[in-house]
């Protein structure tokens, strides 16, 4: 999924710490890699590096880095390896200047377009789609305008790409025309904070503004604001698994508390799939909001079976089926004497592979619990994502070609419940037409070769 952050600020010793401050406010959208680019006194800066961002940055490295201007990602790969060459911003120094990009989402069309300018005699330092688009906005500012570039660069992509952006002297963020990846911008006494999450601005201190539209740029020289309008879409596709599980549950997303709609789950889950148990615990962290919810809802006590360590990161997002099974193993311990002889119900977001929720099934199991009844907060997912999440292929989803009850035996459960389709709508209190639903219907919202796309 990745994070995003752009920052101005009137005081350039600090524009640094705060984009230090806004990525490491979300690092649980990439831990693979880490960087910051700012606007020096002549050209774009840049540090970057492989880890998470308290490794990558240390002070020193943060008071090198001095500019009025800055962007900062972190990185979870989807198109591209993880390699240090592939960590954003990403520069490109041409005629136009020096370009600093920082992407979140991935280009359906990346292939087309880079095969296209490589026959234009382009070369590339990287595999990542992020450089497809440096080389074309570079391409574009040669003879337009930054208004008109963005419009040309809208028109050659296909996919999902929210985008921070350094270009000279100029600070742009841009939304693409169906809003897949959230954006949002914030105000305060020293400038602005424009983010991936509303959390990054509320931990500068920031005042939440609001959301940037989708199709919409903002553009930030010499200190002043401009919203500028660059495409429209009649159609909305707004990530629902942001809400299900990537986004941190205090950010509000596209005006929506992500902490209330998590709850809303819960309870909707608890009235959909009720359960006779002695406690409900969620499986942490992701599952825990809804777990509240489906407790209250049911009557059923709250108490935790499994507790994390809180310096494992999240195994979903790990670029290695290895990784995330070796994770799951020191990530999470179940509290015996909470289970024991008990009727335990775990609460989850969601099952893409199957194999993590098997070892936790097994894991309180073996501490003692009675029996083991999973829920589910989504439905089921049967369909890859060609647009930033890295559920690739439909062999990798375990519910593309298992029904239900085969679920429940492959991981051992005495019973698993998903949420309706209807009823993770209600939960979001949203039109699904503003919804990309592709990795749970199976139809997506722009063309994709090989798939079904919405009507």
């Amino acid at each position: 999924m990745c994070g995003i952050v752009g920052v101005y600020c009137e005081n350039e010793s600090l524009t640094p710490h705060i984009t230090y401050y806004s990525l490491f406010s979300l690092q649980h959208r990439g831990q693979e890699s880490a960087g910051i680019a700012v606007v020096g006194e002549e050209e774009v800066e840049s540090y970057k590096g492989m880890g998470l961002v308290t490794h990558v940055f240390d002070r020193k490295t943060l008071e090198g880095l001095k500019g009025r201007l800055s962007i900062g990602h972190v990185r979870y790969s989807t198109t591209g390896t993880s390699r240090i060459e592939n960590a954003q911003p990403l520069l490109v120094k041409s005629r136009a200047g020096s370009i600093a990009v920082a992407h979140n989402g991935n280009l359906v069309n990346y292939w087309q377009l880079r095969r296209k300018l490589e026959g234009e005699g382009r070369t590339f330092l990287t595999d990542s789609d992020t450089e497809v688009i440096a080389q074309i906005l570079a391409t574009n500012l040669l003879e337009k305008d930054i208004v008109e570039a963005l419009k040309e660069l809208d028109s050659c992509l296909v996919g999902s790409y929210s985008l921070t952006m350094l270009v000279n002297n100029t600070l742009i963020a841009y939304r693409d025309p169906l809003g897949f990846k959230p954006l949002c911008i914030g105000k305060t006494d020293y400038g602005y904070v424009i983010a991936s999450e509303s959390c990054a601005i509320d931990a500068t201190g920031a005042r939440f503004m609001r959301d940037i539209k989708p199709g919409e740029a903002v553009i930030i020289r010499e200190g002043e604001l401009e919203f500028v309008k660059i495409n429209e879409s009649k159609r909305k596709a707004f990530c629902v698994f942001e809400y299900i599980y990537f986004a941190r549950a205090d950010s509000i997303i596209d005006g929506r508390s992500v902490y209330s709609v998590r709850h809303n789950i819960g309870r909707i889950l608890a009235r959909e799939s009720p359960v006779n148990a002695d406690i409900v615990s969620p499986v942490p962290d992701s599952g825990t909001t809804s777990s509240i919810g489906f407790a209250q809802e049911s009557g059923i006590q709250y108490l935790e079976a499994l507790i994390k360590n809180r310096y494992v990161g999240r195994t979903f997002i790990m670029p290695e089926q290895s990784m995330r099974e070796f994770s799951v193993r020191i990530k999470m311990n179940a509290v015996k004497s909470n289970v024991e002889g008990k009727r335990v119900v775990l609460v989850d977001d969601s099952i893409v592979r199957g194999t993590t929720s098997r070892k936790i099934v097994d894991m309180v199991r073996a501490a003692g619990a009675k029996e083991v009844h999973l829920r589910i907060g989504s439905p089921p997912i049967i369909a890859p994502c060609y647009f930033g999440i890295d559920m690739s292929t439909r062999e990798e989803l375990i519910a593309s070609g298992k029904s239900i009850e085969e679920i429940r035996k492959t991981i051992n459960a005495d019973s698993l419940a998903y949420l309706s389709l209807k009823g993770l709508l209600d939960a979001i209190g949203v039109d699904k037409r503003m919804l990309c639903l592709a990795c749970l219907t199976g139809l997506y919202p722009l063309s994709v070769p090989g798939e079904k796309c919405v009507e």
